[in-house]
């Protein structure tokens, strides 16, 4: 993977992980702690997707695909701490 490709994902996933904490928790969890959430997020909302073969394109459809990922996985985690 290119350099340039890598830093669009990692700051795809810190913009995800971001609104993912704003909708869920009401607040970020730091920068590294955003790219975590975020990048799980991807791979969730991508799993997701992929299953209701749901096609998101160009960064805009990453964002809120992975953004979707990353509530569901805050949600889980929220469930999981209650328990």
């Amino acid at each position: 993977m290119e350099p340039q490709g890598i830093i669009i994902w990692l700051v795809i996933g810190a913009v995800a992980g971001w609104l993912a904490g704003q909708i869920v928790k009401g607040g970020g969890f730091g920068l590294v702690g955003d790219i975590i959430v975020g990048i799980i997020g991807s791979v969730i909302g991508g799993w997701i997707f992929g299953s209701y073969v749901v096609g998101v394109s160009g960064v805009g459809g990453a964002i809120i695909g992975s953004t979707i990922g990353a509530v569901v996985l805050l949600f889980i985690l929220k469930i999981i701490r209650r328990a």
